[in-house]
């Protein structure tokens, strides 16, 4: 894969929400992470507006166990609220993604350099990102580093298949569908000898609209600015 990475992804804690236990204020993590919490990861090793970050696959490494603790989230109103929200302890994943140049952006069309990003890319993810790493909450801090995707045995490789029921997908955002809409995709994945093979973003029939959105636009305007920002800082133009 040409455009693409492995990588393995640890840490003590993980939270990837499932939304449905949310409504009474405390949190229940889904059992593996979903598509969209590792698209934050690979993007957090590195990202531009150019790019769409794929994720292909997901091996699960160690058994999954939950842990619960009693946390006190903000309370903006001055209360004392105490929340009960259940982790997953100990994780560690190994993921295959890739990157796709986004066509609905022609403005950074002039950006399309394979080369070029491939190669931030792998120095990027030799470096531990170039953004912090967490695993679905900002808490369940979290470092990556390169691998071998299924070369190490996992704990998983002697089940067949594990059926993981009806999960959240992903996220739609408006600059990577070019649907002035922001939607919520649902799925079914099941995981087998410990490997989930996601489906893409575009093949999930249960799509459901969150509310209208506007893609943010890079182009003269932006550029403009900078320019007018280097003026004032005495720095005259971009080169």
């Amino acid at each position: 894969m040409s455009k693409g990475i492995e990588f393995r992804v640890y840490g003590k804690y993980a939270l990837f929400t499932d939304p449905l236990t949310k409504l009474g204020g405390e949190k229940l993590t889904y059992s593996v992470p979903t598509y969209q919490a590792l698209k934050g990861i690979v993007e957090s090793i590195y990202w531009k507006p150019t790019l769409i970050m794929v994720v292909d696959e997901l091996k699960v490494m160690k058994p999954i166990r939950m842990e619960s603790k009693g946390i006190r989230p903000i309370d903006y109103g001055g209360g004392n609220t105490l929340a009960n929200y259940t982790y997953l302890k100990d994780v560690c994943y190994e993921v295959r993604a890739h990157f796709e140049f986004n066509m609905h952006r022609p403005e950074l069309a002039h950006d399309r350099n394979e080369g070029k990003h491939y190669s931030i890319l792998k120095r990027s993810l030799q470096a531990g990102g170039r953004r912090d790493i967490f695993l679905g909450a900002r808490e369940c801090q979290a470092y990556v580093e390169p691998c071998e995707f299924g070369k190490e045995e996992g704990f998983y490789d002697s089940y067949p298949e594990i059926p993981l029921g009806n999960m959240v997908h992903g996220i739609n955002y408006p600059d990577e569908t070019g649907r002035n809409e922001m939607e919520v995709r649902l799925w079914s994945p099941v995981m087998q000898q410990g490997i989930i093979k996601f489906i893409r973003p575009e093949e999930c029939t249960r799509v459901r609209k969150i509310s209208d959105m506007k893609p943010k636009l890079f182009g003269d305007q932006n550029l403009q600015l900078a320019d007018d920002l280097l003026a004032e800082l005495g720095a005259g133009e971009r080169p």
